[in-house]
């Protein structure tokens, strides 16, 4: 009679596997079942199934495969055989038996696939192995101080990583020894991590270490004696513990920033005597969610009464509700699934054959998505998805639209993650992912993705810029600038036309050289400081830039005459430069080369512009230019300021330009705001009201580094994930001694930056801020 199955959990257990779309499964041999965990709603449905000792696992969200006490099950996802299945649920997979290999009682570890081959840990033969029809099992490599196979379980392998390259490179042993069972002598310290390709160990001393895997460009490995999830320094094999857990630990999948890991309780046995974690009180058997970025526990399942040891712990990506068929001759009788070009020729429709061919549905998406019914192309590709799993142009396109929204975005990376399982050679899905992580402020991440993609495709240019923007937002400025010169080479950007060559940064003597301005008008503002720089190399200096800029710019140091944007005379020049490609050509950056502030000069106007007020005057700037691809995050409203307007020792006055200025009609008459829209004609204009205020307070606007240029004091508020030239987690900025940054904690929250506004404000010494 079979132990009842129990289980407790954290309630936010279950919202986690709902919100990122994915669900868990879990082998324990000791209790003789393999469990999915899924969720249904708000509630954790823990589903099981009888499989005799499953131990391996090897999981996606198209395949299968479990060892057993003697044999080796593969599955596939057939989700056509779903409306038959006889118990009822919000199903979107369904694994059946598809093969079943003998492979003799070998203590099957862990797994794992290449491509369509299949290969797992044969631990009684100390070898690493895969599978051929006339074989029970076909050796393919051996540690080298193994002498020969023999059935002695001789190190006691048991862990397989597949490496960068998509290749087996890393496994774990619990000792270098080649006696039967001579492991034994030593579990508690002897264990090893080594490097296949090379033979060599990586790090030893070990205390029975189990489940290394290489994720996000680090390898991590279980050193299960200690009950710890670490990662290993691959130059000194040195182990930086992450998280301690209370468990024995053996059985680890990534997804996102979460690590779930199988723990168990350890038994009094002689196989786990002697280990540091069987002198720890609580020993738990279950699942634990771990954050990897912080190391601390965020959510756990605990068994109890029939298990109390864990396996494996695999994560099924994009799959929410699974079902697996262990055995039901009648459904397995009945069901078929045929290749693509078959289906198309099959007369008679049944339920038991998907008859929408992928490359129909998949069609019937690009269709949708291209007039802008966002969730009808949705449904269309997962549709298509779920009659063929692996269909990477459906995955892909189905990830793209997940990226454009920030709400759905851990979806986009499920999207993108499940396609380089099944192709690691995709480096648009590594690109995508590097955005991901960027728009996450997670930098790091975002720089390792770009540059994987690089080594995969490094003729592509929107891959150079976006690891330039990445660089930059570090403060590596050199390799960013460098980086970011491929942008003219992608569609985002139209080169200037000129047949004349584009200066290098050499010295043009008795030569002319055209700067011209690109982006948008606070890109100018920012990057006019280096222009008196490239003026010291050559004999004059023209300079495109719009209308509005043009007084603003007349008393820069080293400008002959400016021009506005149209046809050019070539005989007028020698060579051009975009504005923003002097800190590369010139090799001048904030940090090396900062720029004094005040760098722009207005003539003031003859006679104060703003009526005398014995209050601080702040202008106040909610929104930058509607057509911003970014505009939607880093623009906030009026309504959001109002806490900070309804402080009444203070004359505010409204630097807003455009249709944003109507939200002043919705003021309370107790926030009295002065709009000044209509005086602020250029840029000239707006600095010379500027110079007139204490502090500006502006969300990321050209007003921000207007002020900035000016040497005025400014307070600048940022959203969740600013644009580069902010960098991450600092209040100064290098370009700006006078500007303080303001960052939002959460996406989308002004009211957290308000907050802190109306803080400082309190503090501020408003007669300092005069005197300057």
């Amino acid at each position: 009679m079979q132990n009842p199955l129990s289980s407790v959990h954290t309630s936010n257990f279950p919202h986690l596997l709902n919100q990122l779309g994915i669900s868990l499964i879990v082998s324990t041999y000791q209790a003789g079942k393999v469990v999915i965990l899924r969720s249904e709603g708000e509630v954790l449905n823990t589903h099981f199934r009888v499989f005799d000792k499953p131990m391996g696992m090897v999981a996606d969200a198209n395949r299968l495969a479990i060892g057993t006490h003697f044999q080796i099950i593969e599955f596939r996802n057939i989700p056509a055989v779903i409306p038959r299945l006889k118990e009822p649920g919000p199903h979107d997979a369904c694994y059946l038996p598809r093969k079943t290999h003998i492979t003799g009682d070998i203590d099957i570890h862990e797994m794992t696939y290449i491509d369509e081959e299949l290969w797992f840990i044969n631990t009684r033969f100390s070898c690493l192995c895969t599978l051929e029809d006339r074989s029970s099992f076909v050796p393919r490599w051996r540690p080298p101080f193994i002498t020969h196979y023999a059935l002695e379980d001789r190190c006691h392998l048991n862990g397989l990583a597949v490496g960068p390259m998509n290749q087996p490179q890393y496994v774990t042993a619990l000792g270098a020894t080649n006696t039967p069972e001579g492991w034994r002598k030593t579990k508690a310290t002897g264990g090893i991590l080594m490097d296949i390709p090379s033979n060599e160990i990586i790090t030893q001393s070990l205390s029975m270490p189990h489940s290394p895997r290489w994720y996000d460009g680090r390898l991590w490995v279980l050193e299960s004696g200690k009950g710890s999830l670490a990662t290993v320094d691959l130059n000194g094999g040195k182990l930086t513990p992450v998280a301690q857990l209370p468990g024995f630990t053996r059985g680890l999948s990534f997804y996102g920033r979460w690590a779930f890991v199988g723990l168990s309780q350890v038994r009094e046995t002689a196989v786990f005597s002697g280990i540091p974690i069987s002198q720890q009180e609580e020993r738990c058997c279950g699942v634990w969610v771990v954050d990897i970025d912080r190391g601390e526990t965020v959510a756990f399942l605990r068994f109890e009464d029939a298990v109390q040891e864990v396996f494996a712990v695999e994560v099924l990506p994009g799959i929410r509700f699974p079902e697996l068929i262990e055995w039901d001759e009648e459904l397995l009788k009945t069901s078929f699934a045929l290749p693509d070009e078959a289906l198309q020729e099959v007369v008679h429709p049944s339920p038991e054959l998907a008859m929408q061919s992928p490359n129909h549905l998949f069609e019937l998406g690009n269709q949708a998505y291209e007039t802008g019914e966002r969730e009808k192309a949705i449904a269309h590709y997962q549709d298509c998805l779920a009659l063929q799993p692996d269909y990477i142009p459906a995955l892909y396109n189905l990830g793209v639209i997940y990226r454009d929204d920030p709400k759905t975005h851990d979806l986009a990376l499920a999207q993108f993650r499940q396609i380089l399982e099944f192709d690691p050679h995709h480096a648009e899905s590594y690109n995508n992912l590097g955005i991901l992580y960027n728009a996450q402020n997670q930098m790091l991440l975002a720089l390792a993705h770009y540059r994987q993609a690089l080594t995969l495709r490094p003729d592509l240019p929107t891959l150079h810029f976006n690891l330039g923007m990445a660089l930059l937002t570090l403060g590596q400025w050199a390799e960013g600038f460098q980086e970011c010169e491929w942008r003219w080479q992608t569609p985002e950007f139209t080169p200037f036309d000129c047949p004349h060559p584009r200066w290098d940064g050499r010295p043009l003597p008795q030569q002319t050289l055209l700067i011209h301005t690109e982006q948008g008008a606070g890109d100018a503002i920012q990057f006019i400081r280096y222009l008196p720089l490239a003026a010291q190399r050559c004999s004059r200096v023209l300079l495109v830039c719009v209308p509005e800029l043009r007084e603003l710019f007349a008393s820069v140091p080293g400008i002959d005459q400016i021009l506005p944007p149209g046809p050019l005379n070539l005989e007028d020049f020698h060579s051009y430069i975009p504005l923003m490609s002097l800190p590369h050509v010139l090799q001048v950056f904030p940090d090396t080369h900062p720029t004094p502030c005040p760098y722009l000069h207005i003539t003031p106007a003859p006679h104060p512009q703003l009526p005398p007020s014995p209050l601080p005057k702040v202008g106040i700037v909610w929104g930058g230019s509607p057509t911003h691809k970014n505009d939607h995050n880093r623009s906030a409203t009026l309504k959001d300021f109002l806490p900070l307007l309804q402080q009444s020792n203070f004359q505010w006055y409204s630097l807003q330009k455009g249709e944003r200025v109507e939200e002043l009609k919705e003021l309370p008459d107790s926030c009295p705001v002065a709009d000044l829209s209509p005086f602020l004609t250029d840029f000239a204009a707006t600095a010379r009201l500027i110079q007139e205020l204490d502090l500006v307070i502006t969300v990321d606007t050209s007003v921000a580094h207007l002020a900035g240029a000016l040497g005025k004091q400014v307070w600048t508020l940022l959203c969740y994930a600013p644009d580069w030239r902010w960098m991450l987690d600092r209040r100064e900025t290098p370009w700006y001694p006078t500007m303080t940054l303001f960052r939002q904690t959460l996406r989308q929250d002004w009211s957290g930056v308000i907050s802190r506004v109306m803080k400082e404000l309190s503090l501020k010494n408003w007669g300092f801020l005069r005197e300057r």
